[in-house]
């Protein structure tokens, strides 16, 4: 028997749970059409620019990118008004996360707070690098999903090394007003001085107003606070894995220096260059997302389920009680009809289902498929 031994942390670890893909729903049911509205991604697709960008880039796949990729770090830099020394790029906003953890933690020592429920792959990562972690629960007294910051410093200590915030959240879409945030960072460094508070905005341009709602849109930019981007979402780059954060500059720098070579690759900078550009696709995709939003929490409310108010491009809800159907099922009976939405157990709510915003055709048709089994469930 082999004597390899696998650290105690990654024995204990729960793996992250993504959305089903079209693919395996379509073989599970037979089916040959099948609706995602699960992992928020975008409802129009790729910027065309950007699909053009990879296209005429494909035959230099074979070459390594230039290091840093310095060219989409100046055309961030110009976005966020911010010197490119602060700009930090990454496979997904996922290597950011990772990498924050382990240049800032020491295993066995300092700890990680965050609320619960939260974005998972911040207990997950900061499990696998042995850090202690600290769990907020999210202000469910009032059933809305809100941020306690209260409760969340009362958590923080002189060991406590980085405090995740994901405005909006996921899983509600709850957006806390901008002056909240910059308060949470001034008693935070009083508090904790060594600690940076992890805003993680990559729903933040979904919001009405942008610039209300976060620091790094209104270029407030706190000493002790990192603001994490993300291609995946409106400039529909999911699949290419790109994105980015804010830094303060010793920790941008420190970052480089650690950072794996070349985990932005070439077709991913390129397509991130020419979605930053196409501001038609992007005015499409808010338009359809904040209609759509509106949409969908009218046909579900009118269905008598509980929608939580949001500012991303999701929907938390919840089935009415007297419908007589669990989430579980419901969620299942989707699946039939070819619609796969996110269950919640992996969130700790097994009660609550998250819908992502799609097209016109497809909020459409997850309305008529939750009418259905609605009534089909009524005595």
């Amino acid at each position: 028997m082999s004597q390899i031994s696998v650290r105690p942390e990654i024995r204990r670890l729960d793996a992250y749970s993504p959305g089903l893909s079209i693919e395996e729903i379509r073989q599970k049911y037979g089916l040959s059409q099948v609706i995602k509205m699960a992992s928020n991604e975008n409802p129009l697709g790729a910027s065309p620019l950007a699909r053009e960008a990879m296209r005429r880039h494909a035959p230099f796949a074979f070459r390594y990118p230039q290091s840093g990729n310095p060219r989409l770090v100046r055309a961030l830099a110009d976005l966020h008004n911010v010197h490119p020394g602060r700009v930090a790029v990454g496979n997904g906003s996922d290597e950011l996360i990772d990498l924050l953890i382990r240049l800032l933690v020491e295993p066995g020592r300092h700890n990680i707070i965050c609320f619960e429920p939260c974005f998972s792959l911040y207990p997950i990562q900061a499990g696998i690098n042995g850090a202690r972690i600290r769990r907020c629960p999210l202000d469910t007294g009032r059933n809305d999903f809100s941020f306690n910051f209260d409760a969340l410093l009362g958590l923080a200590d002189g060991d406590t090394r980085l405090v995740f915030l994901t405005t909006p959240d996921n899983p509600s879409g709850h957006c806390p007003a901008r002056e909240a945030v910059e308060k949470l960072s001034e008693r935070l460094a009083e508090i904790a001085p060594r600690c940076l508070l992890i805003v993680d905005e990559a729903y933040i341009d979904f919001a009405d107003d942008e610039a209300a709602s976060s620091l790094l849109a209104s270029r407030i930019l706190p000493e002790n606070a990192v603001f994490l981007r993300t291609f995946s979402k409106s400039y529909g780059l999911a699949g290419l894995r790109l994105g980015y954060g804010v830094l303060p500059p010793a920790i941008a720098e420190y970052y480089r220096r650690a950072r794996l070579p070349f985990s932005v690759n070439i077709l991913a900078e390129e397509a991130g260059l020419a979605a930053l550009a196409d501001t038609a696709f992007r005015g499409a995709t808010f338009a359809t997302v904040r209609e759509g939003r509106q949409i969908l929490t009218h046909g579900l409310s009118g269905l008598r389920c509980k929608v939580w108010p949001s500012s991303a491009n999701f929907l938390l809800f919840r089935l009415p009680p007297a419908s007589g159907i669990s989430a579980g099922a419901c969620f299942e009976a989707l699946l039939e009809k070819g619609i796969i939405i996110r269950p919640l157990t992996s969130y700790n709510l097994p009660d609550h289902l998250r819908v992502s915003v799609g097209t016109p055709r497809e909020n459409a048709a997850f309305l008529t498929a939750m009418r259905d089994i609605l009534n089909r469930q009524r005595p």
